[in-house]
């Protein structure tokens, strides 16, 4: 049986990793996709006792939480699919929002109702990203032929759709400001940035495809940006003056900030050396576990953006429709999303969630710092 409220055994086991020994808990077993929420947002509630995460398990992408370490399993959302890397906590906990189609929702943790916050017709949205209080939220969206993001206040009001010539990536609130959202375009240039209203639209960065800069977030609550120049270092830039200053020489790919800003969690590609600690004022980097994913996409074998032929080509490889990241598609370019570790702090940043598919098939860990 299956269906909102379910509760199901719990899936939990440990190992010791075999490069660092730290203790590594796997939350899930079952023969199907797993996952973490995105790499952006924390996995955990604010007193690390709960784990949310996606599952394909009952046919279709749904809301799913765990007792952390090993309480029992309890299904949120059925019906049509969620965005499954869409999901974020309100920073209290008591509640998710998610994405459904081209809808912003909100689930109650402890009664398991929803609410849609706002929708937008004839629209898919992207993941979503709240402010600091929760009052604020904002995610990607494409209408039809327009890309751009959506953004207004939780209760339902001041929502409006803000375009942009090319596809956006992962907006975020500035956690000091939310009157700004950072977002990427998609190709180059990346970085940009534009009021909530709509206005101040401009770019940070101006390069072109030849700088494939990736991953790009708030660097905790220092306001400023960090970001990788893939695959070559770990960059910041400073929020007011645009500076850009290098952090580390290395392979980092997806990158979490602790909430000081002092540290870097990252995940590595080509070669895949596992997860990492690194230090932002002295670039020092400590190894946190292994990974073991198989980190899909032809894509992360280059050091540039993928352009039109690229997904025309891996379109016609894969014998499918529209390729994109909102579509979360099985595409050989940027690759299936849930191959990717994509690690992110608890809440009390004592660990680390990561996904892999080590097994066969993508499964949800916590790793202990």
């Amino acid at each position: 049986m299956t269906g909102r409220g379910t509760m199901f055994p719990s899936e939990h086991s440990t190992y010791r990793d075999a490069k660092t020994n730290a203790l590594v808990h796997q939350m899930t077993s079952h023969a199907s996709i797993n996952h973490a929420t995105y790499f952006l947002q924390s996995s955990f509630t604010p007193d690390d006792r709960t784990l949310l995460f996606t599952s394909y398990r009952t046919g279709s992408a749904q809301l799913f939480e765990a007792g952390f370490p090993d309480g029992e399993i309890r299904q949120l959302t059925d019906g049509p699919a969620i965005h499954p890397f869409s999901a974020a906590f309100h920073p209290s906990g008591e509640s998710i929002y998610f994405v459904r189609g081209g809808s912003v929702c909100e689930l109650d943790r402890r009664t398991l109702g929803e609410r849609v916050i706002v929708e937008f017709a004839g629209t898919q949205l992207g993941e979503v990203s709240p402010d600091r209080n929760g009052e604020w939220i904002t995610a990607a969206a494409k209408q039809g032929a327009q890309s751009g993001l959506v953004c207004g206040h939780a209760n339902g009001t001041e929502w409006k759709f803000i375009p942009f010539p090319r596809t956006v990536i992962h907006p975020q609130m500035h956690p000091l400001d939310a009157e700004w959202i950072e977002f990427a375009g998609d190709p180059a240039p990346r970085m940009h940035r534009v009021r909530r209203d709509g206005t101040g639209l401009e770019c940070l960065h101006q390069h072109d495809n030849e700088e494939f800069v990736v991953h790009e977030t708030f660097l905790g609550n220092t306001g400023d940006l960090v970001f990788t120049i893939w695959p070559r270092a770990l960059c910041r830039m400073k929020w007011d003056t645009r500076e850009i200053s290098t952090i580390v020489e290395m392979n980092a790919w997806h990158i979490t900030p602790n909430r000081a800003g002092t540290l870097v969690l990252c995940d590595t590609n080509h070669p895949d050396e596992g997860l990492f600690l690194i230090d932002v004022a002295t670039g020092g980097r400590r190894a946190v576990c292994l990974s073991e994913s198989s980190n899909g996409g032809s894509q992360w074998k280059t050091s540039r953006y993928a352009l039109k032929e690229d997904f025309e080509r891996a379109r016609s490889e894969a014998k499918q429709g529209a390729l994109s990241w909102m579509e979360v598609s099985t595409d050989t370019v940027y690759g299936p999303q849930w191959t990717h570790p994509h690690p992110s702090f608890s809440a009390s940043e004592r660990m680390v969630v990561f996904a892999s598919d080590r097994t066969g098939h993508t499964q949800v860990y916590v790793a202990e710092l």
